[in-house]
């Protein structure tokens, strides 16, 4: 499931970049402040989160982090599993 993740991601990061070097001669940012050069200015800022964003899923650098959160995951659904268990003996 892991590797899977990581295609999909390393392919939306393609993605990005293929629609990022598509889109930079396009964009106008040139020509001092306007609504244009503004657009322009955010809408590669946002490109570059996504792939800032992407390159941070691919690389795994909160790998550990991950794995902690997995574990208190896994916890929070056994004591909900407890609780409703607790709760259906109390009813019957």
């Amino acid at each position: 499931m892991k590797k899977r993740n990581k295609f999909k991601h390393s392919l939306y990061l393609i993605m990005a970049l293929a629609m990022l070097l598509y889109a930079i001669p396009k964009l106008s940012l040139a020509g001092g402040p306007s609504w244009v050069f503004g657009f322009g200015v955010v809408w590669s800022v946002f490109a570059f989160l996504v792939i800032a964003a992407h390159l941070h899923f691919i690389i795994g650098v909160d790998e550990e982090k991950q794995k902690r959160l997995e574990a208190v995951r896994k916890e929070k659904i056994a004591a909900w599993g407890r609780w409703y268990e607790e709760k259906r003996v109390v009813q019957k």
